[in-house]
């Protein structure tokens, strides 16, 4: 049986080193010695010292084969356990379907709202209430999500899940949406996590974090790596003073390309094409520890959930525990164009989908073929009924479009950086890397034209006219957009061998974006701010923070420097010329009243 649908490989078990000066796409930070345990063994041995122990959990856990592992051990030492499983207390599916129904619409709707429903609202008070832990036995377990609601104060084991690896049992339809008895469509899965169950579970583990005794990383089929949410804390602790990278993530697409296949050490070269590296898309990207050789992922939330304050610093009562910056890669090079699109005001994201913030964003140039190009703004006296006309024909009878009689074509460069706030038309042509720096929310892009293709399973992408009409700026033409929508960088710092470089976001824009060029070595202070950083020129740096903390980035892996870790020193590695693209939070923003309002 096919349990997940994907060419991206496992998770290693092991920690094993990637070649010298390669893109390290498991980057593992260390936990100390005997801090991961794997294997059902030692978790078994840990749990009977305890009456009762709840086994709580993210969606999309194989809850069978851990119930199986563990029943295997227990009988090997002879404890005689009685099992509880939450799915029996949770209302019945139609209730939930019920429930869930509001938040994400119709089925064949794109989008949905982020749901208000809290974790309780699934469960059954009869049943809860009725659960006894009487009887003749060593052990009484409750497994399942939302087994800490069933007593207030056994141990707590929290088993999770990356995002990545959900979405491709979700895929497989191997696992179902929370509360749900089958699996459904993948796109209707993936909107119902994304509007419901990830809201919901992940505002109840924040909840459990002070009373969970351990964390364990179930991406494994037959295997299991696990710590105890001290050592994890402590380890949580040290990268918020220090620096760290996400685990990043690739996905093919209808206009993918072919520079992350010879670019990125060790990817699967017979995936079709990678138009998405998830860099640090922090709701799917997890962060990865590693003790004795041992790995273990855990999802980003985590990290926010405990240290917020030291991630996010001056920003940190205005985002609390949503990360604000996302990187990606897009990849066209011998791709397509990404489709026409926009993408939703701040107003229109809030009402509409219950988002905190909006999708503002920006294209830097990371590498591109001669001839490459970006789309952007609107041509001089757009007529927005004839390109409403047009788009709709398009859409309904597949009559192709010139598009750059509406939609203006500018030349891609190296390290340019193209702004894209909210409602301004746009598109990345072919043959491009683009390192899109932007607000977090990343799924809300209103396609209107989509050049007649199909999508990689064979059926046409879903073409949003009316949301993009709602939201098009059409002031945003002719000269303006050269003048407003292309960042003119300005030399602010410069030294025999360095400067600093500042590439000005739109006014739109809560971020802004400067770039490091140097030889030899720089001083960095946080001033409380959260610093996202990548190398876009040269082949790597050392970067030393005030803890005494060194580690070595390499070209085109994305790292953060939290706001706790007050001071860096980054060298760049053999006297090299580098240039190094730091993104961060504007001091002061028009939104961000709006945003901590919520």
């Amino acid at each position: 049986m096919i349990w997940r649908e994907s060419a991206q490989p496992l998770l290693p078990e092991h920690a094993a080193t990637p070649p010298p000066g390669t893109y390290n796409r498991y980057p593992a930070h260390p936990l100390g010695h005997g801090k991961i345990q794997t294997g059902y063994e030692s978790l078994a041995r840990w749990m009977v010292q305890h009456p009762l122990v709840l086994i709580d959990g993210y969606a999309g856990i194989f809850w069978d084969k851990i119930h199986t592992a563990l029943k295997l051990e227990f009988a090997r030492i002879g404890i005689n356990v009685k099992w509880h499983d939450t799915q029996g207390l949770l209302k019945s599916n139609d209730c939930i379907q019920e429930l869930v129904g509001p938040f994400i619409g119709n089925e064949g709707d794109v989008w949905g709202t982020k749901t208000s429903l809290q974790i309780t609202d699934f469960f059954d008070d009869e049943k809860l209430a009725a659960l006894s832990f009487d009887g003749p036995y060593d052990l009484h377990i409750v497994s399942g999500s939302g087994a800490a609601l069933t007593h207030a104060t056994a141990p707590v084991i929290y088993l999770d899940l990356p995002k990545n690896e959900l979405q491709y049992r979700m895929r497989a339809g191997t696992i179902t949406n929370f509360g749900s008895n089958t699996a459904g469509g993948s796109a209707e899965m993936y909107k119902r996590f994304y509007f419901v169950d990830w809201v919901v579970l992940n505002n109840y583990k924040q909840t459990l974090l002070p009373r969970i005794h351990i964390i364990a990383d179930t991406q494994w089929p037959d295997h299991i790596a696990w710590a105890f949410n001290k050592d994890l804390q402590a380890g949580i602790y040290q990268l918020v003073h220090s620096t760290f990278r996400v685990r990043p993530w690739f996905e093919a697409g209808a206009w993918g390309g072919q520079w992350l296949k010879t670019h990125i050490n060790g990817i699967n070269t017979e995936e079709i094409n990678y138009a998405w590296s998830f860099e640090l898309i922090v709701p799917e990207n997890g962060v990865l520890f590693e003790s004795d050789g041992s790995l273990m992922e855990i999802p980003f939330e985590w990290l926010m959930y405990a240290q917020h304050t030291a991630i996010l610093g001056n920003h940190a009562g205005i985002f609390k525990y949503e990360f604000p910056i996302r990187f990606d890669f897009l990849d066209t090079f011998d791709g397509g164009n990404l489709s026409i699109q926009c993408h939703p005001s701040m107003d229109y994201i809030r009402t509409h989908f219950g988002e905190t913030f909006t999708q503002d964003e920006t294209y830097y140039i990371l590498d591109c073929k001669a001839g490459a190009t970006v789309y952007l703004g609107f041509q001089d006296e757009i007529n927005p009924g004839v390109f409403r006309t047009k788009l709709e024909n398009s859409r309904d009878l597949g009559i192709p479009i010139e598009i750059t009689d509406f939609v203006q074509q500018h030349t891609a460069d190296k390290h340019t950086l193209f702004l894209v706030p909210n409602g301004t038309v746009h598109s990345a042509g072919a043959n491009n890397l683009v390192l899109e720096i932007s607000a977090t929310p990343y799924i809300f892009t209103f396609k209107m034209y989509d050049w007649l293709r199909p999508g990689l399973d064979g059926k046409p992408r879903a073409i949003n006219i009316d949301h993009a009409f709602y939201n098009l700026d059409f002031s945003r033409q002719g000269k303006a957009v050269k003048e407003q929508l292309i960042a003119a960088p300005v030399i602010i710092e410069q030294e025999a061998d360095y400067q600093l470089v500042h590439l000005p976001t739109h006014a739109a824009h809560f971020y802004d974006v400067h770039r490091l060029e140097f030889s030899t070595s720089v001083n960095i202070t946080t001033n409380g701010n959260c610093l996202v950083m990548m190398l876009v020129e040269g082949s790597s740096v050392t970067v030393t923070t005030a803890n005494g903390h060194t580690i070595i980035y390499h070209y085109a892996e994305t790292f953060v420097i939290p706001a706790a870790a007050v001071a860096c020193r980054i060298t760049s590695n053999n006297g090299e010329q580098v240039k190094l693209i730091k993104a961060f939070l504007k001091p002061s923003h028009p939104v961000y009243q709006q945003i901590a309002s919520t």
